[in-house]
């Protein structure tokens, strides 16, 4: 028996959560789970609160489970204590509810930055809190540092973070991120959501992810109502899916090599992207794709028009793709910047269960669509594409790679695309039930894990963007590297501001 299934099998497990166990579990059974974390013997896949209560996702080789602690006086023990990956999130979780992560080393706000009026909103409100004080960056000691603060206002039309360099000349010792400038309140927003209401918010957590956020959200809901979906809407699910794939894999590679001078490949790549969103627009009628996906299905098939755009885009992007990647490969200079910049080692995307291509590019081989995986992707043949280099030239090389597997898709997708209705009318509640879903974005791994009332209305719903387990490793990947470097090394990485602010 695994240590997972040891943590289920101690549990009251709760009979209406799908499609994976949700046991109610001891304190010790959280602090047992906490150490297992701690020794690399599972994978956090999120943490997240309630008003009196705290949940944890697991994942160990195959197996998923959500454990859930009641906290009646409002503490539970700090997992961050064992696990660092856990940190940021307990953060939150206090923030939000005003639960207590006990013996968390790291109690700062997070998403709060003393700007809402009102302390814990989702938990025991407390309206008029008090002004919090300045925000204590981690100190870093030695001869001839110096800090270097970088936003939350940046030169370009990009999300706002912060970003404190501790730096000995050139060279960053310490870089340390402070983002929630673009809260908007999601998990409360969700709260009494009809669930059309509720998949068009989860549609703008990260409007780069609509789709991927969107099945998520479905697929969650779909799972607690226990509702079938038509095999045309799965498969239109997926050409979407990977229409956004393509799209931000080239905004991608074009914006990193532009951030190393070379804006040649920005030009490349953005005429390239350009055509995916005229595609994806004749096809879905949106460029982004945004509200197409719904639960019970897909708002609106395809037609004859959408599906010669998309077969055009893929035969132009066979043709026009390969030679920017050979430019790419040929450049010494943008190399030069490229290769052996901002590197993170395996070790380290284990320990954080890093996903997407800052995962893949340092052999952490994990994809959503393969396990738990979830259909029509049981029925398509793609590989994922795994490097152990861990540098910026790695994460671009595994966006090309990615992207031929993408194309590969689409046209498998195209080819056996089934007939039949595109929607159903999900079914109606029968009481309360819970539901969790993890899809994969361009990113990488998106969780939803959300609780229904008995009239089918969202009680409370937690959005989990990859970027959460991504932001971390940046700090790392910049530590030792110029300052120089940083938009290079951040723009592989390409986190969501906007995702993990909630």
């Amino acid at each position: 028996m695994t240590a997972l299934q040891d943590l289920v099998s101690g549990g009251t497990l709760d009979a209406a959560h799908r499609p994976f166990p949700r046991p109610v579990v001891t304190v010790d059974a959280w602090r047992l789970a906490a150490d297992a974390l701690g020794r690399g013997e599972l994978t956090l896949l999120g943490l997240w609160g309630d008003r009196s209560a705290v949940h944890m996702a697991l994942r160990d080789e195959g197996e998923i489970a959500v454990l859930s602690l009641d906290c009646p006086d409002g503490r539970f023990p700090s997992v961050g204590a064992l696990h660092p990956p856990a940190i940021r999130l307990e953060r939150t979780i206090h923030d939000l509810y005003g639960l207590e992560p006990v013996g968390a080393p790291d109690t700062r706000p997070w998403l709060d930055h003393g700007r809402w009026g009102v302390s814990q909103p989702l938990g025991a409100a407390r309206p008029g809190a008090e002004p919090l004080p300045p925000y204590a960056f981690l100190p870093a000691e030695g001869e001839s540092l110096h800090q270097i603060p970088v936003g939350p206002v940046h030169a370009g039309i990009i999300e706002p973070g912060h970003f404190r360099f501790t730096a000995n000349g050139e060279a960053v010792v310490r870089l340390e991120e402070r983002l929630g400038y673009v809260h908007r309140g999601v998990e409360g927003l969700m709260a009494g959501a009809p669930l059309d209401r509720g998949a068009k918010l989860a549609g703008r957590v990260s409007g780069d992810s609509t789709v991927a956020y969107a099945i998520a959200f479905a697929r969650a809901a779909e799972a607690a109502l226990g509702a079938e979906m038509p095999s045309r809407a799965l498969w239109l699910r997926a050409l979407m899916a990977e229409l956004e794939r393509l799209a931000n894999h080239l905004g991608d590679i074009g914006a990193i090599c532009n951030d190393a001078a070379f804006a040649m490949m920005l030009a490349h790549c953005g005429v390239l992207r350009e055509r995916v969103l005229r595609a994806a627009d004749t096809a879905f009628g949106h460029r982004l794709m945004r509200d197409c996906v719904v639960p019970g299905g897909v708002a609106a098939d395809i037609g004859p028009a959408g599906l010669e755009a998309i077969r055009a885009l893929v035969a132009e992007l066979r043709r026009r793709f390969p030679p920017v990647v050979l430019l790419y490969d040929n450049t010494a200079s943008l190399l030069d910047r490229t290769v052996g910049t901002g590197f993170v080692s395996p070790a380290l995307v284990r320990k954080f269960g890093a996903g997407g291509y800052v995962g893949r590019a340092s052999g952490r081989r994990f994809d959503a669509r393969k396990a738990p995986g979830y259909p029509p992707y049981d029925a398509l043949k793609f590989e994922v594409p795994v490097r152990e280099d861990g540098d910026v030239n790695a994460r671009v090389w595994i966006r090309i790679r990615e992207m031929e597997q993408s194309l590969s898709l689409v046209e498998q997708i195209l080819a056996g695309l089934p007939g039949g209705p595109v929607r159903t009318e999900v079914p109606p509640a029968e009481g309360p039930s819970s539901g969790m879903a993890l899809v994969e974005g361009f990113r990488g791994d998106i969780l939803v894990w959300m609780r229904l009332d008995g009239d089918g209305r969202v009680e409370r719903c937690h959005l989990r963007d990859p970027s959460w387990f991504q932001w971390p490793l940046l700090e790392a990947a910049i530590d030792g590297n110029i300052v120089a470097d940083f938009p290079l090394c951040n723009k592989s990485f390409n986190c969501s501001y906007a995702g993990c602010d909630l």
